[in-house]
């Protein structure tokens, strides 16, 4: 009779007969690169040629969608539907990749071409992001080839331009709602925080850009006569910035931190256990804000950098006071921080402080991602933690959100869903840089934790009703 354990050690299977493997060095040989644009052909040639098939294979009906920005990628949906009263899951993945970078790769190594070594599976996409969306698959084949069927509906998601910034995600949802309409989001994306702990993350900080500009006059003027007559821009600038954030790393802007915490959120963040891989960097002690542990600071808070700066000819210093510095500062902020205020209150925050030469120019370069939360008590959440601790044997994190930006917002919104990342990566992976790997055992883990997921909520398929 089939049964829950037979369908984990199925998926776990996949790992050791190397079909999963096999699948992923299909997937990972197209160059799907989405930033600059310019591959479309090859994107649109992921979704028709690779994931499409594989979906197919396990009656899926596919469909690949233009984007509503012409020059960009396709978004590709596969749908399994098992009966009307089900409730649906939106699976979520993107087939595009940061630019490959080859020369940058240890000599013996090819991006495009999976290899591995020891527990190590090099290649460009096998972790960020197509060995985990594939790693999705691979557990409803193993449900699937236990069970005869999945005990819900299922549409899988595919978008091929997440490292570009998601161009056009946002309209497409709006065009396509009906379509994409789902009880709960799951993505596969990113690192977990801990090798033995696995993470349920439910979405992501808002990151906004702001140029300080400090524009006083025409050129430069010579030092010996005009130091100490003519106001200094780039000093202008560091105690602008010195009033932003402090000595020990703290913000200093009303309005750029939450004025209060979720109790839920605060304590999900302080539960979070996050294992350092070895040579992986600490944090600096005393940084940030007071009374904060290291989660906290992530999951729960603000924070603000400053990205580069700039004033008179640093390629080439001459003696002379120069008229004009800028320098642009990064703020990651959750949804206890309004966005459209973020601006707005450093203004405010710099006019009482006297600072009325500093210019704060938003920066604008393409739609950003807005900060996303599902509330840690959602019935989904316990729900799919409760799987995952039947399957592991201890409960995973749950984290209110990433330190980092992506779509959450745009799903959990447009479609009023509640939004679930389930990572099956690790810290040192090398994602955006030369050398991307995942590990097998991660894999492996990774495969029987969602098969678990993917029996248990087929097992009871009541859920819909309830969320």
């Amino acid at each position: 009779m089939s049964n829950r354990q037979s369908a984990l050690e199925r998926a776990r299977g996949y790992i050791d007969d190397g079909s999963f493997l096999q699948r992923l060095t299909q997937l990972v040989a197209y160059q799907t690169e989405s930033h600059p644009p310019g591959r479309k052909k090859e994107l649109e040639r992921y979704c028709a040629e690779g994931i499409g098939p594989i979906v197919s294979a396990l009656g899926f009906e596919t469909e690949i969608l233009p984007n509503p920005l012409d020059e960009h990628g396709p978004v590709l949906i596969a749908s399994r539907h098992e009966g009307d009263g089900l409730p649906t899951l939106l699976i979520y993945g993107h087939g595009d990749v940061v630019r490959a970078m080859p020369e940058r790769w240890r000599s013996d190594l090819d991006p495009w071409v999976l290899k591995v070594e020891g527990d190590r599976v090099y290649g460009r996409g096998v972790v960020d992001n197509k060995g985990q969306h594939l790693l999705a698959i691979e557990a409803l084949r193993a449900v699937l080839e236990e069970r005869g069927s999945l005990g819900f509906n299922v549409k899988i998601f595919v978008e091929t331009g997440e490292e570009a910034g998601s161009p056009g995600l946002k309209r497409f949802l709006e065009l396509h709602r009906e379509r994409c309409a789902a009880d709960v989001f799951i993505g596969l994306d990113g690192p977990r925080q801990s090798m033995s702990v696995p993470d349920i993350t439910l979405g992501t900080r808002g990151g906004l850009a702001l140029d300080l500009v400090v524009n006083l006059r025409e050129g430069s003027h010579h030092s010996g006569h005009w130091g100490g007559l003519l106001k200094d821009p780039t000093v202008i600038l560091a105690h602008a910035i010195s009033a932003i954030i402090s000595r020990d790393g703290r913000i200093l802007v009303p309005g750029w931190t939450p004025a209060s915490v979720p109790a839920s959120v605060t304590q999900a963040s302080r539960a979070v256990v996050i294992d350092d891989a070895p040579g992986a960097l600490k944090p600096d002690e005393g940084w940030g804000e007071p009374g904060l542990t290291r989660p906290e600071k992530i999951y729960a808070w603000s924070s603000a950098i400053v990205l580069a700066s700039i004033s008179g000819q640093p390629e080439a210093p001459v003696p002379a006071v120069p008229g004009f510095a800028k320098a642009r500062i990064q703020l990651r902020h959750t949804v206890d921080v309004a966005a459209e205020d973020v601006a707005p209150a450093l203004r405010r925050h710099l006019d009482r402080l006297g600072f009325t030469e500093v210019e704060v120019v938003p920066v604008v370069e393409r739609d950003m991602f807005p900060p996303s939360r599902t509330d840690p008590e959602d019935v989904w959440v316990r729900r799919i933690a409760d799987s995952m601790t039947e399957t592991v044997g201890h409960a995973p994190n749950i984290i209110p959100n990433i330190g980092a930006s992506g779509p959450s917002e745009f799903f959990r919104k447009t479609l009023g869903v509640p939004v679930l990342w389930i990572p099956h990566s690790y810290g040192g992976c090398g994602q955006h840089g030369p050398d991307e790997h995942g590990l097998i055992p991660l894999f492996r883990d990774g495969l029987g934790i969602m098969a678990g997921v993917f029996w248990d909520i087929g097992l009871n398929p009541a859920t819909r009703a309830e969320a």
